[in-house]
């Protein structure tokens, strides 16, 4: 029998912990190993098992989750997934959890929908089962993706047609610009600023999918503006894409890359779960494989399934240079794996390396 990934909930709210328990329960792969209350209930029981994922609250009344979770990964690094609520607030105070090793996030105010459970039950489930997957000396250095519990879940997993159709085909005309395309998943939010820090100001233009729920993407770039040379922020529909900026996904909604001449632009569009997840790396994928063809180079992060695998494969198809970051610093290696699988991808680098070829990219152009 394969061995099932066994969960610690800490948790102040009794109907939290038994709605958690619940849903994760559903799945024959998780077991619950126990609930705790609060960090100091936790602490006692970790000195008797270990889980393989604890599930943690942030705000808690004999100790933050934040205060625990620095602990924690200070002394005995365990994969943690937040429950964070969907507030500006709530935002701000994940990306203090992801910088402290958090590998996702729940949002809290979801699972407390009982009218929602059934459609956030899979993707709840999803988040414990890749946080499982992390890589705890890569959890150490780099936090992970949050992603939205969102209350539409279709039964049946959409592709990037569901958004816009496949690319015809025809070549694009060469451009003496560049755009590069970003997607990632867990693993990706520290990772991401690892890699867009070692970026000059005059890097190519940029759209990266991360997938985040709404309101914490706004945070995320913010953040992530302050600590690098190009210019950062949460795209707007209309959006231009230009030489040291980096335009972000908005969480929730799709964003698609477009041409106007020779200048590009993005497109946010709201739409249905496509390879589950709003926004879908596969969406703005495609988008550039037919907007941009060779003039656009396509990057795949560290993430959990298999989300950007046939997009990448497309661009790579309409004649984009394509990467995946390797295993060893991957958090999750599932998204890039399975888009090397597929054969779409041209190079496969490790993180530290990945702005380096960016830029050697761009001095062919």
């Amino acid at each position: 029998m394969r061995k099932k990934i066994r969960v610690l909930i800490i948790d102040d709210s009794a109907s939290v912990r038994q709605t958690l328990a619940h849903v994760l329960e559903q799945d024959p792969d998780i077991e619950i190993m126990a609930v705790a209350s609060d960090p100091f209930v936790a602490a006692r029981r970790l000195l008797d098992e270990v889980p393989d994922v604890i599930t943690l609250d942030v705000e808690m009344p004999r100790m933050d989750g934040i205060t625990f979770l620095r602990k924690l990964m200070a002394q005995r690094p365990i994969p943690v997934v937040m429950c964070s609520s969907l507030t500006e607030a709530g935002s701000q105070t994940l990306i203090q959890a992801l910088e402290a090793g958090a590998v996702d996030v729940i949002l809290k105010s979801k699972i407390g929908a009982a009218d929602s459970l059934a459609d956030d039950a899979m993707r709840i489930r999803e988040v414990v089962k890749s946080a499982s997957q992390a890589r705890l000396s890569t959890v150490r250095r780099a936090a992970g993706t949050i992603r939205s519990a969102s209350a539409e879940g279709p039964a049946r997993k959409l592709t990037a047609d569901a958004m816009l159709p496949p690319p015809t085909g025809q070549a694009m005309a060469k451009t003496t610009e560049m755009v590069v395309c970003v997607g990632a998943s867990t693993g990706g939010t520290e990772a991401l600023r690892e890699f867009l820090e070692e970026l000059p100001a005059n890097a190519p233009g940029m759209v990266i999918v991360q997938h985040m729920p709404e309101k914490f993407t706004a945070a995320f770039a913010k953040r992530l503006n302050g600590l690098c040379e190009v210019e950062v922020k949460e795209a707007i529909d209309g959006d231009p894409v230009l030489r040291g900026h980096v335009l972000i996904a908005p969480g929730d909604k799709h964003m698609l890359l477009e041409r106007q001449g020779a200048r590009y632009h993005v497109s946010v569009k709201t739409g249905p779960l496509v390879s589950r997840h709003r926004p879908s790396v596969d969406v703005l994928f495609r988008s550039a494989a037919r907007s941009a063809g060779s003039n656009a180079m396509g990057i795949i992060m560290t993430g959990m399934g298999d989300d950007g695998a046939r997009g990448m494969l497309e661009m790579h198809e309409a004649g984009a240079y394509t990467v995946a970051q390797d295993e060893a610093s991957s958090v999750v290696f599932g998204m890039p794996k399975e888009a090397i699988a597929r054969g779409g991808v041209g190079r496969i680098l490790p993180l530290d390396q990945i702005a380096r070829e960016v830029l050697i990219t761009q001095q062919k152009f």
